[in-house]
């Protein structure tokens, strides 16, 4: 069963939701929605896990996420997750670095799309990947956005 909690954050509502195993998505929503199901226990605990690190983060007192993640995507898309985690908070890596990160130099289009199918992300920092030519890219939950979670990394 999924557990789902609700998080007022500098960058609007954030809704996280969680299984057993993990924290399985982050969406930005506008108003709290009534959840039907409540969770197991680890379920709760790895929500929750998830909302006080979340806050930890936005305050600046949080420059890595250990909650538990439980992702779903390919195989490829997998592997530019998991790259991902590795780039350190407050640093950037474009496109094509990720796509030779992870082993795969002419994948870069993929690469932006795997990103862009990031279902946890703040945990997850797809917001560290710009362009090669320095600009910000694309990001799932806007530019605005995007902007934001780097600076707070550049305090």
């Amino acid at each position: 069963m999924t557990a789902t909690r609700f998080l007022a954050s500098p960058v609007g509502l954030l809704r996280i939701s969680a299984d057993a195993r993990g924290v399985t998505a982050i969406d930005r929503v506008t108003k709290r929605h009534k959840v039907q199901h409540s969770g197991d226990a680890k379920a709760r605990s790895h929500a929750e896990t998830a909302v006080t690190q979340l806050r930890e983060y936005f305050d600046g007192q949080r420059r890595h996420f250990d909650v538990p993640l439980h992702m779903h995507g390919t195989e490829f898309q997998q592997r530019a997750w998991k790259t991902m985690r590795k780039i350190r908070y407050g640093a950037t890596m474009s496109y094509a670095q990720q796509a030779r990160a992870m082993g795969s130099p002419k994948a870069v289009r993929a690469v932006g799309s795997a990103n862009g199918a990031n279902p946890i992300p703040i945990i997850v920092p797809c917001h560290r990947v710009i362009a090669s030519d320095g600009s910000l890219g694309g990001y799932a939950l806007g530019l605005k956005m995007k902007q934001f979670l780097l600076e707070i990394e550049r305090r």
